[in-house]
């Protein structure tokens, strides 16, 4: 494999790292008491069963069943002459199964597990050597054996011995011939104040790292994702590719066994974030399984289109026009209804936000609707199961809205709970039954909800479930099956002008304009400066913005919406009215004026507002727009 592609790899696009050997084993029968490495020689059909599962899940680098094949270690099992012949089978085994899907096989070296303090300093050399010992059988090798495409040091506690390690890796790779060069990735722990052994904080061990001569940078065991992802983002300042790998939380003890609790779509979650904040590559460590890389892989793919090329800068390119069905007449955005007939006359368009209930009756959501129609409100949208609550159908309510009430509806649509053919089918099934209107978005992941074990799909994110319905809009189905006519849903996108990735949140927005959206509506602002800026980087779009608009409610509501929420700020300024305000109708009154004014200050600039009344208080949207546009 040429030298450097992993790290080409890297830039391109968020990999995916595998997960938790041992775990794996552990669960297949063998004690801890045994030696994993040396299952290399004597049992690989299941080392490499557990790497075919990895793969399986969506892993894109194998990592070696190597962790503990250095001398020091081996020398407890009496295996320490035996470091060669374990570390080449494991690259052997890693790399069959990798080759069978094009993955990276990574030769995986831990720490000797000895307390440097209790080692003189003239015995430093001996650890040296152990290191160097293994580095050399993962990566000198005779012409036509398996090699490995990088070198992982990882799960290393003590600043001073992942020094050590690396001097030994560089000092063997300094041996080797050009094409023969790997990249080399410095992954470490932290204990629960977020230190190393040595006291050092991430921000310091990882310049350290780059110093020494580390590829890629990195966090892994020792903690769950919360706080691997606090640890990993803070050593993303010093410019080196940055890996998380998060043990599956803190291991308890059950029925005499280690078990981990952090379930995979908490690691959806995370990996998301993680993945957002600019770490390049995702794994697990301990007690992680493949189903926790499976959420992972998905996080992945979804931001995986997204990504630039390193650069920091999206490469111009002219998309070619989607091609369109034979006999079909794409519908233009003027005659996609009441929406699309207001969009294009460039009249404000007002929509207010009504959830379908928990239980069974649609009647005060109806009511709702009814009361927001008669005092002005153009449209209803509709979430999916908004923070994954287990609600009815969001379909029915707008069916039932735009069937009595004659006002149009529209329907947010999420990638979270069906497949492709599922979404097909309910595309397919709206669109005859007259909702055509969709506010296409990925969707809150399970965890957040009520039913935190459900399992999501997301098959595809919202770019690509918009290229699915502008495809159904040019009169073909997913596979490129004509229809035999065309539908002729009107699209709406989301986007965060307060994004804490701003580059990447436009360079996301473009590509949904280009996926087929017909109209965007923005995250909450309470900062005119934040929206004026994001207008005009949008401006060559000339795309239909509505401004999203939420009321605060309280102080502390403005509080948790600027801390807790991605997406959101609201200005120091604005909390601290908020505050003064106090609580109860007071507060309310307050969150209503600030919203007035956000939307004054902006409605020439927009087409329209999106209000989100907190708490389900609809009587507060008409309370924002009165007087302003009608």
């Amino acid at each position: 494999m040429p030298p450097r592609k992993f790290l080409e790899a890297l830039r391109e696009a968020p990999l995916v790292f595998d997960g938790a050997m041992g775990t794996m084993l552990y669960e297949r029968g063998v004690l801890y008491t045994q030696s994993f490495d040396a299952l290399c020689l004597g049992r690989e059909d299941l080392v490499r069963s557990v790497h075919q599962e990895y793969l399986k899940a969506g892993a894109q680098v194998l990592q070696t069943n190597t962790f503990g094949a250095n001398r020091v270690r081996l020398a407890a099992h009496n295996l320490e002459k035996d470091v060669a012949a374990i570390n080449r089978a494991g690259v052997r085994i890693a790399r069959e199964v990798a080759d069978t899907k094009g993955a990276f096989v990574a030769g995986c070296m831990g720490p000797t597990g000895l307390l440097l303090k209790s080692v003189a300093k003239n015995d430093y050399g001996k650890l040296t050597e152990a290191f160097r010992e293994q580095a050399e059988a993962l990566l000198v090798v005779a012409e036509g054996q398996p090699r490995v495409d990088l070198i992982v040091l990882e799960t290393f506690r003590q600043t001073e011995e992942i020094h050590l390690a690396l001097d030994a890796v560089r000092a063997v790779l300094g041996t080797l011939p050009a094409e023969h060069q790997v990249p080399v990735i410095a992954s470490v722990s932290f204990d629960s104040f977020g230190t190393m052994a040595d006291g050092l904080a991430p921000a310091d061990v990882a310049k350290r790292l780059k110093e020494w001569g580390a590829d890629v940078i990195g966090v892994n065991c020792a903690d769950g994702p919360a706080g691997v992802y606090e640890t990993a983002t803070q050593m993303l300042e010093v410019g080196l590719p940055v890996i998380a790998q998060p043990n599956a939380g803190l291991p308890h003890r059950v029925d005499g066994r280690f078990a981990y609790m952090a379930t995979p779509d908490y690691f959806l979650v995370y990996a998301r974030r993680m993945l957002k904040a600019g770490v390049r590559a995702v794994g697990g460590c301990c007690g992680t399984t493949p189903e926790h890389i499976r959420q992972m892989a998905a996080s992945a793919r979804m931001l995986a289109a997204t990504m630039d090329d390193g650069t920091g800068e999206a490469e111009p390119h002219e998309a070619p026009a989607p091609p369109v069905a034979e006999g079909v007449r794409v519908v233009p955005l003027s005659e996609k209804g009441r929406i699309g007939e207001k969009l294009a006359k460039k009249e404000l368009l007002i929509s207010v936000e009504v959830n379908p209930p928990a239980g069974l009756s649609l009647q005060k959501a109806l009511d709702a609707a009814r009361m927001l129609r008669d005092g002005g409100v153009d449209v209803i949208n509709v979430a999916d199961g908004a923070r994954a609550t287990a609600r009815m159908g969001n379909f029915a309510l707008c069916h039932r809205i735009q069937d009595e009430l004659g006002m149009p509806a529209l329907m947010h649509l999420t990638t979270r709970d069906r497949n492709v053919l599922g979404l097909v089918a309910h595309l397919l099934g709206c669109h005859e039954l007259g909702v055509h209107n969709l506010v296409v978005i990925t969707g809150d992941p399970p965890k957040m909800g009520d039913f935190p074990d459900a399992t999501a799909v997301y098959d595809l994110d919202s770019i690509g479930l918009l290229r699915l319905v502008n495809g159904l809009n040019r009169g073909f189905d997913p596979g490129g099956k004509p229809l035999g006519g065309a539908t002729r849903f009107l699209c709406a996108t989301g986007a965060e002008p307060a994004a804490h990735d701003y580059e990447r949140e436009i360079k996301r927005l473009r590509q949904k304009i280009e996926a087929g959206a017909d109209m965007v509506m923005t995250q909450p602002v309470y900062d005119p400066a934040v929206l004026e800026r994001f207008l005009s980087d949008v401006a060559d779009l000339n795309v239909p913005v509505l401004v999203g608009i939420l009321p605060l409610a309280s102080h502390k509501n403005a509080e948790f919406l600027h801390n807790e929420v991605p997406g959101m700020s609201v200005p120091l300024e604005i909390r601290e009215r908020m505050r003064k305000a106090g609580p109860g109708e007071a507060g309310r009154k307050e969150g209503i004026t600030i919203a007035r004014e956000m939307l004054e200050a902006v409605k020439d600039r927009v087409r329209g507002a999106y209000i989100m009344p907190p708490l389900g208080r609809y009587e507060l949207a008409l309370r924002v727009i009165e007087g302003i546009v009608r």
